[in-house]
Order: structure tokens, then C-alpha cells, then sequence
């Protein structure tokens, strides 16, 4: 890697102070996953967010509060787990009147009922900086049932549940840089949706998942090193929205739209290991939940000299190259 340090170098560093215990899961994914009460584990995950990074400056405090609440909720989606409460932590600007504050707990409320899960408790500061929020989501899953990431094994498919691409094009239509009739594609980006739907789909037939977020290549990625292979992306199988496909047709090459639709982030889609045999079943359980689902992908050995992680792209059968994965802070 060159360049300055990034959060991966980081999370590197704090890595030692787990003391080896297995419930952090050694820091390579989304969740800690604790033994809480019999038949069931507590599945716990931390999420922070920065105006101006994370979200855009001026945008409305409620859709401020749902992307927060459901971009959370979506690393529980990855871990089947069902979620019940929630953490909150604000650092408010002085210049938000309480006006603005009380829109912000109207988006909670909403989405609060409509996930089913209740605010337990956190806490609230004021900065000199810009708005800075933090949620921890807890869910529970059946004792043992928590699908990891470092699960996949080689020859397993990569398969992906949802639409890659619309979070970043979203994120430019919200900018308006893209033409976006109906503001769809903006609202994929403000208030996605977590597939919290397809646990049961993920505990049958998924032996690793990660939620896209930094990007589909970058979180492929995670799930690989987090298990040792290596993976392969076959980027004209990406599952992509009318929109998406659309605007990669307007582009000069294909295969450097895809790619960058392949990194753009912000997807909350699910991108999980599968064994071969399994994908039909699973793509029909994701389908039943009204979740597109498609294998663009497999899982690889690492052989001599490789680290685990590396990503391939190909596209119509050749090699395309990869540059950069997905988001780094």
C-alpha cells in the first residue's frame, strides 16, 4: 500500500487491544457476535458518520437519521441477525436550532417503527465541528447461526443480493451531477434499503456475507482476506437497476463504467459466498423475498506469493484492471 495510513491501516494497529478474544472476530468484520442468553447471540455493530463525508451538508435531518439508522442496520443484515435496539450518539453544531433536532428524531421514529427497533439509550455533545453521529445496533441471531465473513472457501460463487451501482450514481444525482427523473436513484443514496429480510435465506444457504458499502470489489475483498482466498469478479454479471444499466450504456466503454459502478459504494446490497450447488436455492429465496439476486463471481485459492484479498475483475472474458475497490477513508 502507499500513500498515507487509512482506516484498514487502522483497524491493523487496534487489533491487539482484542486481547485474542474470539467474540471480536479478530476485527475483520462488520459485528461482534456474543454468547448473551440461551439459544441466541447477541449480534452488536458501531457506525459513524461525519457531514460532509458521510452524508451531504444541507441535507434534511430526517433522511440525516434514516441513512444513519438503516446503513447500520444493514451490517446486522449481513450477519442474519434480527435487530431490536439501538445506541445513539450526536455531536450537534451550535448553529442547529431545535427545529432541526426534532425533524432528526422524526426520521428515527419513522424508521424505528418501521424496523422494529427502539432507541436503548447513548449520548449527546455539542462540537465546534461539523454534525458527528454514531449508531450501535444490536440484533440477535440463533445461537451459532451468525454468518461470518470469513467463511467462503474456493470454489465457492459470489453471490449478490440487491443492485450494485445505484448508491454511487445516487450520491451524484443528490450533487446534481446526474439526471434522476422521480429521484429514485438520489433516494437509494439518502435512505437505503438493509436486506434485513433475507436472514433466513442468508443462515440456509450463505457460508460468508459482508453489506456493500465501500464499494462491491472493496467488501468482495473483505470477505476474502477475512478467508484466506482470493476472488474473481465477472463484471457484465452485476446485477444492475434500469438506471444503472442505462447510464453504463451511455459510456464510451462498458467495462470502465461497470468497474466503476463496481467501487462506487454506498450499495447495501449483500455480496455472500455460496457453494455452487446452492445458488439456484438461493437466488429463488432472495427472489421470494422480492431481492434480485445473481452469481458475478467465485472464490480462489491463494496460491504462493498471493495475500488474501486480491480482487480480479474480468469483463466478456478478459482481464480488466483494478485500480481502486471501493472507498477509503
Amino acid at each position: 500500500m502507499t500513500g498515507p495510513p487509512d482506516e484498514f491501516a487502522w483497524i491493523d494497529r487496534l487489533r491487539r487491544l482484542t486481547r485474542g478474544d474470539p467474540r471480536a472476530l479478530d476485527l475483520r468484520d462488520d459485528a461482534a457476535v456474543i454468547q448473551a442468553r440461551p439459544g441466541r447471540d447477541l449480534v452488536v455493530s458501531v457506525d459513524a458518520m461525519v457531514e460532509g463525508v458521510h452524508f451531504l451538508s444541507g441535507e434534511r435531518p430526517d433522511r440525516i437519521a434514516q441513512r444513519l439508522l438503516r446503513t447500520s442496520l444493514s451490517d446486522l443484515a449481513a450477519k442474519a441477525a434480527r435487530p431490536f435496539g439501538y445506541f445513539l450518539t450526536t455531536a450537534w453544531p451550535a448553529d442547529r436550532p431545535w427545529a432541526y433536532r426534532d425533524a432528526f428524531i422524526s426520521g428515527l421514529a419513522e424508521d424505528g417503527d418501521a424496523f422494529g427497533v427502539a432507541l436503548l439509550g447513548g449520548d449527546t455533545v455539542t462540537t465546534s465541528g461539523p454534525l458527528t453521529l454514531s449508531a450501535t445496533v444490536l440484533g440477535w441471531v440463533e445461537a451459532g447461526r451468525a454468518v461470518p465473513r470469513s467463511g467462503a472457501r474456493a470454489g465457492d460463487a459470489a453471490v449478490i443480493c440487491g443492485v450494485i451501482g445505484d448508491g454511487w450514481l445516487g450520491l451524484k444525482a443528490a450533487r446534481g451531477e446526474l439526471s434522476d427523473p422521480g429521484g429514485r436513484l438520489a433516494s437509494h443514496y439518502r435512505t437505503p434499503r438493509p436486506l434485513l429480510a433475507l436472514a433466513e435465506a442468508l443462515r440456509t444457504h450463505a457460508a460468508a456475507a459482508a453489506d456493500v458499502s465501500d464499494g462491491l470489489l472493496a467488501d468482495l475483498g473483505h470477505v476474502a482476506r477475512a478467508s484466506g482466498c482470493l476472488a474473481v469478479v465477472d463484471l457484465d454479471q452485476l446485477p444492475l437497476s434500469l438506471s444503472a444499466a442505462a447510464w453504463c450504456a451511455d459510456q464510451e466503454d462498458e467495462a470502465t463504467a461497470r468497474l466503476a459502478l463496481a467501487s462506487g459504494g454506498d450499495d447495501y446490497a449483500l455480496v455472500c459466498a455460496v457453494t455452487p450447488g446452492a445458488v439456484g436455492a438461493f437466488v429463488d429465496a432472495c427472489a421470494a423475498k422480492g431481492v434480485p439476486a445473481a452469481c458475478a463471481g467465485q472464490f480462489l485459492a491463494a496460491q504462493d506469493g498471493e495475500a488474501a484479498g486480491l480482487i480480479q475483475a474480468r469483463f466478456q472474458g478478459r482481464d480488466v484492471h483494478v485500480s481502486e475497490t471501493g472507498w477509503r477513508h
